[in-house]
C-alpha cells in the first residue's frame, strides 16, 4: 500500500505553507454511466465562442469555447480528429497526457490553425485515462479565455462504479463589467471567480452505499488548487492518466497543478438528506464550490462494496537509472520562448536516443511556485536520493521557488516535443522549450 506522505512531493505550495501542510499532504458489479463511449468515428472539435453564467446576475460571460463539453472515446492506436476553428484569432490544440502523440504535436508537428480553417490530425489513443485538450498555448494576452475539453479513453474491461462523473475546475478573472480577461496580463480590478463543469456551486446527488469515480481536473489558467471532500473518503486510483496503487487521500483532501487530473472513487456513507460541502482553497482561501448531497432514496446496495482492486494497468516503461542520459534544465529562464514567437529551428534543450533513460534535474529560480508539464511522454518523480521513485506516473509538476526537483523518463517516442513552464502568477506568460527523441 501506497502511503499517502509521498503525495506530499508532488504539489508543492503556491501560497501559505499551513495551506499545503492540509491539503497537499493528501496528495490523494455496476455499468458505466450511461453516455458511451465514441468508437472509432472521427470526432469535430469545433472552437468558437460561448459563455459561463460567472455573475450571480446579469447575463453570461463570453468566453471562447469547443462546442462539446467533453468527450469519451474508446482505445484504439490510431483516431482522426477533425479541428475547425471559428474562433477570430490563429489557434493550436495541446493535448494533456497523450503519451506519443507525434503528429499532433502543437507547434512542431500542428501549425496554428488560421480563423475560419479546419483541419485533421491523427491522434493514438493507446492508453485508458482522464486527458484533457486546451487551446491556451497561444491564448496570453488574448481577447478572451479559453475553456479546456475533458477527455476520457474508456478502460476495455468494466470498471465497477455507479457513476463516473467529471469535476473540471475552472478559475475566471472578472472585470467590473462582467468580462472575463485571459492570462498572461494584467488582472487589476479583477475578481476572482470558479466553476466546476462550467457552473457555480453544482450539487452531486447519490445514493447512500452508491460508488463515484470522480475525475477531477485543474483547468485553471495558472493556479495550483486544493480539493476537500468533507466527510467523504477519497480513493485516488489514477494520476494524470496512468493508474495508481488505490490509496486514501488523508482526510479527503489533494492538491493538483494546473492542467493536473485525478481519478477518484468515493462510497458514499453519509446519512440519507445529509450534505458534504466540496471546499476549493487557493491558498488563500477555502470557499465551497460544490455539494454531495445524499438523497433519501432507497440505497445503491445493502452494504458499501468492497475496496477496489487497481485501475486495469496502461504498460508502464522500464527505467534504468544507472546508465540514464542526465540533464539540468532551469526553468523560466531568458532562453525560454514565447508560444507566439517559437520556432523549431531554435536549438533543443536536449536530445535523446530511443530507448534511452532521462534524469531531468528541474530547477526553480523564481521567486513563486512555476509548474512545469513534458510532452511526448509520462513522468516519475525521483526520491531526495535518487535511488527510487514515487508509485506513480506525472505528466505535470509544480515545483516550489529555490527547489530542484528530479524526474526520469524512458524515451519511447521519437520526434520533437514541447516543454512548458509557466509561474504561479496570473500574469506570467507561458514559456517553452523543446526536446527530440532520436
Amino acid at each position: 500500500m501506497v502511503r499517502i506522505g509521498r503525495m506530499s512531493n508532488r504539489i508543492p505550495p503556491t501560497g501559505r505553507r499551513e495551506f499545503m501542510a492540509g491539503f497537499a499532504a493528501a496528495a490523494i458489479a455496476s455499468a458505466l454511466p450511461a453516455s458511451r463511449a465514441i468508437g472509432r468515428l472521427a470526432p469535430l472539435l469545433q472552437a468558437g465562442v460561448g459563455t459561463v453564467p460567472l455573475r450571480r446576475e446579469g447575463p453570461e460571460t463570453p468566453v471562447w469555447a469547443f462546442e462539446a463539453s467533453n468527450l469519451r472515446l474508446a482505445r484504439t492506436d490510431k483516431l482522426e480528429i477533425t479541428f475547425q476553428n471559428g474562433l477570430p484569432v490563429p489557434a493550436v490544440l495541446n493535448w494533456r497526457g497523450i503519451s506519443g502523440a507525434r503528429s499532433a504535436e502543437p507547434l512542431l508537428s500542428q501549425a496554428a490553425m488560421a480563423p475560419g480553417g479546419n483541419g485533421t490530425l491523427e491522434l493514438p489513443l493507446r492508453h485508458a485515462g482522464t486527458f484533457l485538450c486546451d487551446m491556451r498555448l497561444l491564448g496570453d494576452g488574448a481577447a478572451r479565455p479559453s475553456r479546456p475539453l475533458p477527455l476520457v479513453v474508456t478502460e476495455s474491461e468494466p470498471v465497477a462504479v455507479d457513476r463516473d462523473e467529471f469535476f473540471l475546475v475552472e478559475d475566471w478573472r472578472l472585470r467590473p463589467d462582467g468580462m472575463a480577461i485571459a492570462p498572461g496580463g494584467g488582472a487589476k480590478d479583477s475578481e476572482p471567480a470558479y466553476t466546476v463543469n462550467g457552473v457555480r456551486s453544482p450539487d452531486f446527488t447519490a445514493r447512500v452505499n452508491e460508488r463515484f469515480r470522480f475525475r477531477f481536473i485543474n483547468g485553471c489558467q495558472r493556479s495550483v488548487i486544493g480539493l476537500k471532500l468533507e466527510g467523504q473518503e477519497v480513493r485516488v486510483m489514477a494520476l494524470d492518466g496512468y493508474p495508481a496503487e488505490p490509496f486514501l487521500a488523508r482526510n479527503g483532501a489533494f492538491a493538483l497543478p494546473p492542467g493536473g487530473r485525478m481519478d477518484a472513487f468515493v462510497d458514499v456513507t453519509s446519512p440519507p438528506g445529509s450534505t458534504s460541502s466540496i471546499l476549493l482553497h487557493d491558498g488563500k482561501q477555502a470557499r465551497t464550490v460544490a455539494r454531495l448531497i445524499t438523497s433519501d432514496d432507497p440505497p445503491a446496495r445493502d452494504k458499501v462494496l468492497p475496496a477496489p482492486l487497481p485501475l486495469p494497468p496502461n504498460g508502464s516503461p522500464r527505467l534504468e537509472l544507472k546508465n540514464a542520459l542526465r540533464f539540468d534544465l532551469t526553468l523560466g529562464g531568458p532562453d525560454w520562448i514565447a508560444p507566439t514567437t517559437f520556432a523549431a529551428t531554435l536549438p533543443p534543450a536536449f536530445r535523446a536516443k530511443a530507448g534511452r533513460t532521462v534524469v531531468l534535474a528541474l530547477t526553480n529560480r523564481a521567486e513563486i511556485t512555476t509548474v512545469f508539464h513534458l510532452h511526448g511522454h509520462h513522468f516519475r518523480l525521483l526520491d531526495r536520493l535518487d535511488d527510487g521513485w514515487k508509485p506513480f506516473w506525472l505528466d505535470s509538476l509544480a515545483i516550489e521557488p529555490e527547489q530542484t526537483q528530479r524526474i526520469a523518463f524512458a524515451a519511447e517516442f521519437a520526434g520533437r516535443w514541447l516543454i512548458e513552464s509557466v509561474a504561479t502568477d496570473f500574469a506570467a506568460p507561458r514559456l517553452l522549450k523543446w526536446y527530440s527523441v532520436e
